[in-house]
């Protein structure tokens, strides 16, 4: 069975799409119904801006997933999932490729989740920390022995954790993690403590658009970050696409649950290779391969 997989922040690049513009008619609708409906060039951004113009939070989720979705629409008949999931903000790309959201609908909750984000990065100095080497039990239990705020937020493959909070929480928990034997406990250069409480702003401001958007039924199962198995009910969609702002994203957890179900090949639509990587450290027997356009 065939699960395409959709990546999130951090996976973005210049020249990300450049390819399908240029030679796809219906591709180029899209970036440009894009560039209308944001109000700026982000098509311009995406195929010839910097890497710092291109971690602008305004631009860098609606980069990915304008890549991946415009990828998986230009694909036609041959995208034909079994089931998909998306890593963080991959799970609104996933949603829209699979026709749960509208192109539209899909794009304005992406850029209102970013701007949401970054307001609330705004109000606490906060970051996040890659764990690697470790157990998740042993990460999680030096989080809660942490006063202040960090909590595991991206369990991305076995060894690989990433923990999530104010900045002092987090400093502590590295060096308490080193102690405990981590390979390594690196800061990560973000705006801010995703998928932690500390998204609570962000979290009721995105609720109130969710609620708001009109949902279908997807095309596949959708394997959420929030709850890992199987879903395909247009209200528990929204109830976890809403909670997963403060909630881990449970990557390897979910790809565990897809492999149980039948999944056996993973294809990334999207910019890079990282899902791939992690996939592969979480079962080396499924296949893995990035989307392209024959």
């Amino acid at each position: 069975m065939k699960a395409y997989v959709f990546p999130g922040q951090g996976a973005q690049f210049t020249g990300m799409g450049k390819d399908l513009y240029d030679n796809h008619a219906s591709a180029r609708a899209l970036f440009e119904q894009a560039n209308e409906q944001l109000g700026f060039d982000i098509a311009k951004i995406m195929f010839e801006g910097t890497a710092e113009e291109l971690k602008q939070t305004k631009v860098t989720q609606p980069a990915v997933f304008l890549h991946s979705v415009i990828l998986a629409k230009t694909m036609g008949d041959a995208f034909k999932p079994d089931m998909v999931a998306g890593h963080s903000l991959g799970e609104l790309s996933a949603l829209t490729a699979t026709n749960c959201l509208k192109f539209e609908d899909g794009l304005n909750l992406v850029s209102k989740r970013a701007l949401a984000m970054q307001a609330a990065c705004e109000i606490q100095s906060s970051t996040m920390a890659a764990i690697l080497g470790l157990t998740d039990d042993v990460v999680e239990q030096v989080c809660k022995e942490v006063k202040g705020t960090v909590v595991a937020a991206n369990y991305n493959c076995p060894g690989q954790l990433v923990i999530s909070g104010a900045v002092p929480a987090v400093e502590e928990a590295c060096e308490r993690l080193k102690a405990a034997g981590a390979k390594r406990a690196l800061i990560l250069p973000v705006g801010g403590a995703f998928h932690s409480p500390l998204m609570e702003p962000a979290r009721e401001e995105l609720a109130a658009a969710i609620e708001a958007t009109e949902f279908s039924k997807p095309i596949c199962p959708i394997y959420q970050n929030v709850t890992t198995f199987a879903l395909n009910n247009t209200d528990d969609i929204k109830t976890n696409l809403i909670y997963q702002l403060t909630a881990p994203v449970k990557w390897t957890q979910s790809i565990q649950e897809m492999i149980k179900d039948g999944a056996n090949e993973f294809i990334e639509v999207g910019p890079g290779r990282a899902l791939q990587g992690m996939i592969k450290k979480i079962d080396r027997e499924v296949t893995t391969s990035s989307a392209t356009i024959e």
